[in-house]
């Protein structure tokens, strides 16, 4: 599993002075870049810490069944011994028998398990990556926004929008995600 480091929203300073822009141009619609640059910003940071919960849960769950995983292996090695020893015996004691039949049921167990936690890492790392885009989305939509008040023109906004809303149908996909 590579290596996942918590998203970061570094655009505190574009909406100062989106704020800002929107205290002193006095152009209405620039109040209401201001208001969904904060809003996207509260997204943004919600998706972030969502996406880096998702993230450490991925990787204890993969840890978890690295351990399921040698733990198994460990039986197997017990199990295969055990076999030796049974099958070089003229006359196999029945406690092996039954500790054979044991070590077997174990594994199977074990290897429930172990699938069962890698299943989970997976779905973890998954809705990791969807709240990610989410994160990508509205630190889009954050710059676009910043553009339009800095260029004073309302298509950018518009644009920055879009991006906003796709960040928020990641946010939810991530969500809804199993």
């Amino acid at each position: 599993m590579e290596r996942v480091e918590e998203a970061e929203v570094p655009l505190e300073h574009l909406q100062e002075h989106v704020h800002h822009s929107a205290e002193h141009g006095g152009e209405v619609w620039i109040s209401w870049v201001a208001l969904s640059t904060a809003v996207l910003a509260v997204i943004a940071a919600i998706a972030g810490l969502l996406s880096g919960k998702h993230a450490n849960e991925a990787m204890m769950s993969q840890i978890e069944a690295s351990d399921q995983w040698s733990y198994y292996q460990a039986k197997s090695i017990k199990a295969a011994l055990l076999d030796v020893k049974i099958s070089l015996a003229t006359m196999p004691d029945e406690k092996d028998r039954v500790k054979a039949a044991r070590y077997e049921e174990e594994q199977a167990e074990i290897k429930s398990e172990a699938e069962r936690k890698q299943a989970g890492a997976k779905s973890n790392f998954h809705r990791h990556e969807v709240y990610a885009r989410g994160v990508t989305m509205s630190q889009i939509a954050i710059a676009v926004a910043a553009i339009s008040a800095l260029t004073k023109k309302r298509r950018f906004w518009l644009v920055s929008l879009l991006f906003g809303v796709a960040g928020c149908v990641f946010v939810v996909l991530g969500a809804i995600a199993r």
